[in-house]
């Protein structure tokens, strides 16, 4: 079977996009702006997938529902080139992209420059950090252009990825002990690296470390006014201005259903491919999304509050992202036992605090707090007390400020959005091999053995992350193709 085409039908060649995530999004961008008629459906009357905002606690209290801070969207190769600030969009810069807080009353700062962030850092690892950073920093763009490409492709600075691939194919635990010598900035660099829902022995590791704090230096890690739905309402607004279009409220469970058009693409993670697109595909290219692998999933928690959180250390208030997990060994074990499917009580938990820097979240004088811990996939155990314990180790006395929460089991997550299966917000583990092959063993990874229907979702490289260049990379792939 083939999937509804209709090559010869019009002069304008035609595409359709299944998922309005960032993903989708882009994707539909690039084709409206390269001069494809383009219509998008989406499943939920609201658009956006992982960058969805709405009230999820108290009237007047706006949280994410997913992702909340954006150090690759705003460094995005693609969404550089979008006037997205003409749309509605503006990002919003804390005075440091990141704070680790440890027992003792500091914390460790990811600032801009790489020579105040060693300031919070042991004596002997501020050059040490200087030294290993700062020959990415200077050269981010053309790094970030590579390193968010497909693995097979001719790069435009070889030299600086493979100094990447030097450090970064180390596991995150190997990288620390060999260019650190003192707790502090093992655990600054762990907790970044602990983005990848891996455990830190992994290989890749080193190498998502590296990227996000690379992107905290050059770039920022901004949070977006309003909410991270300002996004997907700024690239909406621009494909709406090419041409395109959206269907909202419409879920597609069958290619069948979908109008006839030149590319279908679809925003979708592997294991909803199969049951969207499963008929249309080869067995031996089905096999291999069926034996995709997930990683842990979330467990996911938003707080209305009467007050903004009481850090013991202060420097925690200069960030809207906050690391909780002490040590780097405590952080490892968290990361190693979600892995391995075994539930944490003292969980590496990532907090963001958006209303110190965007009052328009919340009603005057209270604020939002969101944060989320790593889970056995598909897990449905209730973590709300365990990370709080950790926000209260860190911050005496914030229970007594909460007003009301909401909470997600990583189970929940994937009822709510089906392209997080079991709850995992990466599209997919981002193991060494899967982030050769992802979701497939295909020279072109966006283009699937059947005619005319192409993957644009995060189980595509680059990975997981809101910076749109899986759309983007599948874009240009279905452009090559017409």
């Amino acid at each position: 079977m083939t999937p509804p085409r209709n090559r010869h039908s019009v002069a304008t060649p035609r595409a359709v996009v299944v998922g309005t995530g960032p993903n989708g999004l882009a994707a539909a961008v690039a084709l409206a702006r390269a001069g494809c008629g383009v219509t998008a459906f989406e499943a939920h009357e609201v658009i956006g997938g992982g960058t969805r905002s709405e009230e999820l606690t108290l009237p007047g209290f706006t949280h994410d529902h997913c992702s909340a801070v954006h150090p690759l969207g705003i460094g995005s190769p693609f969404f550089r080139t979008l006037p997205l600030a003409e749309h509605g969009l503006t990002w919003i810069h804390p005075e440091a992209p990141l704070a680790h807080p440890f027992d003792d009353g500091t914390a460790a700062l990811l600032r801009r420059s790489t020579v105040e962030t060693g300031e919070s850092l042991d004596r002997a690892d501020a050059r040490a950090w200087a030294r290993l950073l700062d020959p990415f920093v200077d050269r981010w763009e053309g790094l970030f252009e590579d390193a968010l490409r497909p693995l097979f492709h001719l790069p435009r600075h070889p030299l600086l990825l493979a100094r990447l691939g030097l450090y970064g194919l180390q596991g995150a635990d190997l990288l620390t002990r060999t260019q650190f010598s003192g707790p502090r900035a093992r655990a600054l660099f762990g907790g970044i690296a602990g983005h990848s829902l891996l455990p830190l022995s992994h290989p890749i590791t080193g190498a998502l470390g590296l990227v996000l704090t690379i992107a905290g230096h050059a770039v920022g890690w901004p949070i977006t006014e309003g909410g991270s739905q300002g996004i997907a309402d700024a690239l909406a607004s621009i494909l709406e201005a090419h041409g395109g279009e959206i269907v909202t409220g419409q879920r597609i469970d069958s290619l069948d259903e979908l109008p006839a058009a030149d590319a279908i693409l679809l925003d979708l993670t592997a294991r909803p491919v199969l049951e969207v697109a499963g008929e249309y595909l080869p067995p031996g290219y089905r096999r291999q999304l069926a034996h995709y692998r997930y990683g842990p999933g979330v467990f996911k928690i938003d707080w209305a509050l009467s007050e903004p959180i009481p850090w013991r250390a202060p420097e925690c208030r200069l960030s809207a992202t906050v690391h909780l997990g002490g040590t780097f060994e405590e952080i490892a074990a968290s990361a190693r036992r979600a892995w391995l499917g075994e539930p944490e009580e003292r969980p590496f938990v990532l907090l963001s605090q958006p209303t110190l820097f965007d009052p328009s979240r919340a009603p005057e004088g209270k604020h939002t707090a969101w944060a989320y811990c790593h889970v056995p996939n598909g897990s449905t155990v209730d973590m709300t007390a365990a990370i709080e314990r950790q926000v209260e180790r860190f911050a005496p006395g914030f229970r007594e400020t909460i007003l009301a929460r909401s909470t997600f089991t990583a189970a929940e997550m994937e009822e709510y959005n089906p392209n997080l299966v079991g709850g995992e917000i990466n599209g997919g583990a981002e193991t060494l091999y899967q982030f050769a092959f992802r979701p497939a063993r295909r020279l072109d990874p966006y283009r699937t053995p059947t005619e005319g229907l192409f993957l644009c979702s995060s189980s595509t490289p680059p990975g997981g992350g809101v910076h749109g260049m899986c759309g983007y990379n599948a874009a240009r792939s279905v452009l090559r193709t017409l």
